[in-house]
């Protein structure tokens, strides 16, 4: 061959002073297209892809199974070959060729003298991307399967009702205008409440990145709701103090649910979200996961393990407006029930009350009835009594007076009875000492005489005395009969 021929003249001598490099690159491009006449079908991974004038310009690489680089080359697709190519293959997977892609191609090598080595693509197997694609995703879903994880948010009880979501998506993404539009009148009417995390969706480190932004605005969130919770709890504490009534206060707890969308896009670039970091993200959340990526033909691991999967950022929105609509219009038919349920209660009280109104009327008169003829009969037997007492205290006063009267009539008689007697008696002693002491000289006469006048004196003022004391005892007898029988008439009476 032309290059076994150049390499049969090493050696310089005096003859040969060298070839030029042109000569040298020719040979290796004539022997690289003598050995590969035709397109090798290849393994390779796309790092960069650019086009020029309609031409595609790939670099490609290969690498084991630690990441590590063990092959790299140029290559390209040209216009011509492109512009059947590429329709065909998007057609086909869904998948804009860019980096990061896998691809099974048919290249020829090729080696020019100005260029250098390259390689010619003139083929590419659809099927054997959509395989590569599809084992990823296969390979991250059994591995969730077998940590048995991949259906943990799918079985999570759907929130009773939206009040505060937290929307991740990029920052200008296709669709979110749509959705913040319904977003911002169900926030302007109190319905929900949005809070929005931005991240890239595409691209090596997305998946990473959407996970940071997500735990981020959620560890930002809840200690926004704990914050909340623990003035609101001060607050409701000092209500108690002051009013000394219970308050119960509602405080969220963080959000009710996590959103994450993008707008549609080729499927390599939706494939950056077929991660296993993502996904696990996804199954370990503790509140429901809704998906809106991409369009209704669009699937990834992401929706797959979400809660809900809706086809697109709108539709997500809608769902959510529909949940609200479905909870409004579940409490309007409680509160219908209840108020039907309220007024049939209150009817029926109002007819059992008013039964036992009239029953209670019934009674109360046939009581005061009773009553009155009680009260008619008592109030005769208790005048029948007074009377009784009061004749028989009448009675037992006079029965007194006259008893006084002739106890004191007893005592004045036998005072007067007394009296005489002790008058005879002091006649009899004064006449007996007159005639002891007749022979006594005449002073000693006089002072006897004195003696008897004085001891008369005082026989009379003791006669006076008995008399005035038994005058009073029988006064004082008197007027405690008539106190008695006066007291007694007033309790009588009373």
């Amino acid at each position: 061959t032309a290059l076994g021929a150049l390499a049969s003249s090493a050696g310089p001598d005096s003859s040969h002073r060298g070839i030029p490099l042109s000569r040298l690159l020719n040979g290796v491009s004539a022997a690289v297209a003598q050995a590969f006449a035709g397109g090798v079908w290849t393994l390779v991974e796309v790092s960069e892809a650019t086009i020029r004038s309609g031409h595609v310009y790939l670099d490609l690489c290969e690498r084991d199974s630690g990441g590590q680089l063990v092959a790299k080359a140029r290559a390209m697709i040209w216009a011509s070959t492109a512009t059947r190519l590429l329709p065909e293959f998007e057609r086909a997977t869904g998948v804009v060729i860019a980096a990061g892609l896998k691809l099974l191609v048919r290249a020829r090598p090729v080696f020019k003298s100005q260029y250098g080595f390259s390689l010619e693509i003139d083929a590419i197997d659809a099927a054997y991307t959509l395989g590569d694609l599809e084992a990823r995703k296969k390979e991250i879903r059994i591995r969730l399967q077998q940590e048995g994880v991949f259906e943990h948010n799918r079985r999570l009880p759907p929130p009773w009702d939206y009040r505060l979501v937290l929307v991740v998506a990029p920052q200008d993404a296709a669709g979110l205008g749509d959705f913040r539009k319904e977003a911002e009148r169900l926030s302007r009417f109190g319905v929900c409440r949005f809070v929005y995390a931005h991240s890239r969706f595409q691209g090596e480190g997305a998946a990473r990145e959407i996970v940071a932004a997500a735990r981020a605005a959620l560890a930002e969130l809840t200690l926004g709701s704990q914050a909340q919770a623990v003035t609101a709890i001060a607050g409701s504490a000092a209500v108690e103090v002051e009013v000394e009534v219970e308050v119960e206060v509602e405080v969220p707890t963080g959000p009710d649910a996590v959103v994450i969308i993008r707008g549609g896009g080729a499927v390599n670039d939706l494939a950056w979200l077929d991660d296993y970091e993502l996904a696990r993200f996804i199954c370990d959340q503790t509140i429901p996961v809704l998906t809106g990526i991409g369009h209704a033909r669009d699937s990834t691991l992401a929706d797959e393990v979400a809660h809900l999967r809706f086809d697109t950022p709108s539709k997500v929105i809608a769902g959510i407006e529909q949940h609200a609509l479905r909870r409004a219009q579940e409490a309007r038919t409680a509160w219908e029930g209840i108020h039907a349920a309220s007024s049939r209660i209150a009817r029926d009280t109002q007819s059992i009350l008013e039964r036992q109104d009239a029953q209670i009327r019934t009674e109360a008169r046939d009581h005061l009835a009773r009553a009155r003829r009680d009260s008619t009969a008592a109030l005769h037997a208790v005048s029948v009594s007074a009377r009784q007492q009061v004749h028989d205290a009448a009675r037992a006063s006079l029965g007194w007076v006259t008893q006084v009267h002739t106890e004191a009539a007893h005592d004045l008689a036998i005072a007067r009875q007394q009296v005489p007697g002790l008058l005879s008696e002091v006649r009899f002693q004064s006449l007996a000492r007159l005639g002891e002491g007749r022979g006594a000289a005449s002073l000693a006469y006089r002072t006897v005489l004195d003696g008897a006048n004085t001891r008369t004196r005082a026989a009379l003022q003791a006669s006076d005395d008995a008399l005035q004391r038994v005058t009073e005892r029988a006064t004082d007898q008197i007027r405690q009969a008539r106190v008695h029988a006066q007291a007694l008439m007033r309790e009588v009476a009373g």
